[in-house]
């Protein structure tokens, strides 16, 4: 890509966010000091990273493309901190395995990663300076606001633990403590993101520019959830998996709004497409006959007018722009393979990379076999709990009551308890 002036390079940092807080503090740094914009993005490491980290990762390769420097936290304590989702031990595991996948990601749209620097969170949140930041953090924010600022990103429960409300006060210090210029993340993290602009000053440290991506519905039509495996697809997926789950996507014929599928090509396909073609994207539909022109799209305003004025017909007629949910699911099933397909072919060549996959995430263990419980006689039948009389290996009788039950009596002895007033019967 040709070098980009400074005023081109903040519009390709800006360009598809849906908010940008404090965006002076972009052209000061990018056009006043003349020097590349250092900016983080943190990733909680608890689910196994899905094809919804495609869109923050567009961002960062936009970054990288602008000339910015690139830390990204591998928030190994936050992911700990976020509800107990998962012990220590295993959090450090997934920070490796999000290295690697985060990195295939980046690859697979085309990026250098020369720029690119991984940070994980323990290697200085543990430190001094940063605990006393805590504290003093600690002790102007109230409570009733350090909940509200993780609203949107901590797990809400019942009874909240007071770990939920160290983590947004952490994602603020780490502004300062990773010494960025700008944080980037989803429009769900806008609460903390004002936390950090009102407090930071508090402490006597800069405030800081924060880019934010809208919130991309999931498969399902909900957010994507690494929770929820009906709304995600995990960039390990097999292909027989990626199309079963597209074709249970949520896609309402002639709806837009909410829609995962067209949400999809908008912030992820033709992006990616641009990225890797000059700028010029296009997202290709191909038509199920064979002998029929494909559906290409440049922009997404087309394919959603399209996708608008699919109507049901009764005849079947050639339609030329009919875009219906089957063929868009096609489009994107074709094009998401082919994004997936050099990242699987990467884990399949890395023998690292499986093995810190499963200790990342090893395989729930197996239920307990009940044991079989041995059948007795119990305590109701006819003369229970007036003897107990049990016979060992070999024939010998012992128990109350062994004397009525011995098998080695002689037949005298048998005989006369069979006489009947004083005769044998």
């Amino acid at each position: 890509m040709a070098e980009l002036s400074a005023q081109e390079r903040i519009a390709l940092i800006t360009q598809n966010l849906q908010e940008v807080l404090k965006p002076e503090i972009l052209e000061d740094v990018i056009v006043k000091q003349g020097r590349p914009l250092v900016v983080y993005w943190g990733t909680a490491t608890t689910g196994r990273p899905h094809c919804g980290y495609f869109v923050p990762m567009l961002k960062i390769a936009h970054f990288l493309h602008a000339g910015c420097t690139v830390k990204i936290l591998l928030a190994d304590i936050h992911g700990f901190l976020d509800n107990l989702k998962a012990p220590l031990e295993l959090v450090n595991h997934r920070a490796e395995y999000y290295r690697y996948a985060i990195t295939s990601l980046l690859k697979s749209v085309g990026v250098s990663t020369d720029s690119l620097h991984f940070i994980l969170g323990s290697d200085y949140q543990l430190s001094p300076k940063y605990t006393m930041d805590l504290f003093r953090l600690s002790s102007i924010v109230t409570e009733h606001d350090a909940k509200k600022a993780g609203a949107e990103v901590i797990k809400q429960v019942a009874s909240p633990l007071l770990s939920g409300l160290i983590y947004p006060l952490m994602q603020t210090l780490d502004e300062e403590h990773l010494g960025v210029d700008a944080q980037f993340g989803g429009v769900d993290q806008r609460k903390i993101f004002a936390l950090a602009v009102e407090q930071l000053p508090k402490l006597g440290y800069k405030e800081r520019a924060h880019l934010m991506n809208p919130m991309v519905p999931g498969l399902a039509g909900g957010k994507m959830s690494a929770s929820d495996p009906d709304s995600k697809i995990d960039i390990l997926d097999t292909p027989e998996a990626v199309k079963k789950k597209l074709r249970k996507a949520y896609a309402v014929p002639k709806e837009v709004e909410g829609n995962g599928i067209i949400s999809f090509v908008e912030y992820v396909l033709l992006p990616i497409s641009a990225l890797k073609n000059n700028g010029k994207g296009n997202f290709v539909v191909e038509k199920p006959q064979g002998n029929e022109e494909p559906l290409v799209y440049t922009d997404i305003e087309t394919l959603k007018e399209d996708y608008k004025a699919d109507k049901v017909c009764s005849v079947t007629a050639f339609l030329p722009n009919r875009l219906t949910p089957q063929l868009l699911k096609s489009g994107v099933t074709s094009a998401l393979l082919d994004l997936l397909a050099p990242i699987q072919e990467e884990f399949q060549r890395s023998k690292d990379w499986q093995e810190i996959e499963k200790k990342a995430y090893p395989p729930p263990p197996a239920p307990e076999k009940k044991k079989k419980k041995q059948k007795g006689l119990g305590t109701k039948y006819p003369g229970a709990g007036k003897s107990s009389i049990e016979t060992k290996p070999g024939g010998p009788v012992e128990g109350t009551g062994k004397e009525g039950a011995a098998l080695n009596k002689g037949v005298e002895a048998a005989m006369e308890g069979l006489q009947v007033d004083g005769k044998a019967t």
